[in-house]
């Protein structure tokens, strides 16, 4: 079995394994002033410091949440009305068109829902990575504050965002700026933003745990009703994702490329000298491609590569359980049905080289039965 699907959920790291472990014995509420309690409160607190240190912030400036879903639009939300509430409204809200869904739907839905903000998609080049002038020439000749969502890499293609540029973009127009890193967590320093948003599950932590980092901007509450996380997103702490997020925090901040994607693409251009590797000219995540089989459907290919025991993820999105193209790839400007084509592999800290050597494989035996057919 060879898995080549880091980038939808990394296994779990034995180092978050052993405290989750004594999490779930341990059994105690963070809330409670006992002994249990106070020994719940010092594994979330040393989480925090954990989380903190690998996303390059001040514990006092992370947020735990349930997942890079509910950190994404908290960040978006807390932006918009935090600021409201401070006094320097946003107006204008810049979203890259090849954002996370969660980040293009919170970001529809503020504009939909609060008077006064509009929503502007900055497009993308052919190569995979977002471009900013617009962004800067709109804010120097329009009024008001706004926020840009920038995502530091790419969860389909890999390619990695000008963060840096953003960031100049931003202070030089007073304007905020949110980074998803919830996919260049472990595979690139995180970048510094006023919000950045990160998931434990994509580094070797628990499902269902991430993180807001807030550096001294707007913030508004969006779950109250308890004083939970110093009263930034009220419920009971989950201690064991909590517990396990902070030791995978802090393994992957040791994690190197392993050159393993590299090697996977040369191998794939070998097996079909026309397969088409998606942001090869940018700068990208060192465990990520982004590859179409031209005239091999990716539902095709997926369900091959797992009867040969490898798995993968495509390029597409599930919706009511019909598959339309990627929006990332489509912003990009890639042809309908070559998107349709599109696989993604990604690898992670328990990869090796006999997983290339089984992914090569499977998709020589792809290749082998479908062209022929395919040329007939």
């Amino acid at each position: 079995m060879a898995y080549l699907d880091y980038n939808a959920t990394s296994p779990l790291r034995p180092e978050a394994k052993g405290i989750m472990e004594r999490a779930l014995t341990l059994g105690g509420n963070a809330s409670s002033v006992h002994g249990r309690g106070r020994a719940a409160r010092a594994m979330i607190e040393a989480a925090r410091e954990q989380v903190a240190a690998f996303a390059g912030a001040k514990p006092s400036q992370v947020v735990f949440t349930s997942g890079g879903t509910e950190a994404n639009a908290l960040a978006l939300w807390s932006a918009v009305q935090g600021a409201a509430v401070a006094g320097s409204r946003i107006t204008r809200l810049f979203v890259s068109a090849i954002e996370h869904e969660t980040v293009l739907a919170a970001a529809a839905a503020a504009a939909e829902r609060m008077a006064g903000i509009r929503l502007e998609i900055v497009p993308c080049a052919p190569d995979g990575v977002i471009v900013l002038d617009s962004v800067r020439k709109a804010l120097r000749e329009g009024k008001g504050r706004a926020l840009i969502a920038l995502m530091a890499a790419n969860n389909e293609t890999g390619a990695i965002q000008s963060v840096a540029e953003a960031s100049s973009i931003a202070a030089e127009a007073g304007a905020l700026l949110f980074v998803d890193a919830v996919q260049a967590a472990g595979k690139m320093p995180v970048p510094a933003a006023d919000y950045v948003t990160l998931s434990a599950h994509k580094i070797g932590g628990l499902q269902g745990t991430g993180a807001l980092v807030v550096r001294d901007a707007p913030f508004a509450a969006q779950m109250v009703g308890g004083g939970q996380e110093h009263g930034r997103r009220a419920g009971t702490e989950n201690l064991a994702g909590i517990a396990a997020f902070g030791a995978a925090a802090e393994a992957a901040g040791t994690d190197a490329s392993s050159g393993l994607r590299d090697r996977f693409e040369e191998g794939v251009r070998r097996v079909m000298p026309d397969a088409i590797i998606f942001a090869e000219a940018s700068p990208r995540l060192g465990n990520t491609s982004n590859f179409a089989l031209p005239g091999i459907p990716a539902e095709t290919a997926l369900m091959a590569l797992d009867l040969d025991g490898v798995m993968m993820s495509s390029g597409a999105a599930c919706s009511s359980g019909s598959v339309k193209p990627s929006h990332v790839l489509a912003a990009m400007g890639v042809r309908e049905d070559l998107a349709r084509c599109a696989l993604r592999a990604s690898f992670g800290w328990d990869s090796t080289g006999a997983d290339v050597d089984a992914a090569l494989a499977a998709i020589s035996n792809l290749v082998a039965r479908v062209r022929p057919r395919a040329a007939a």
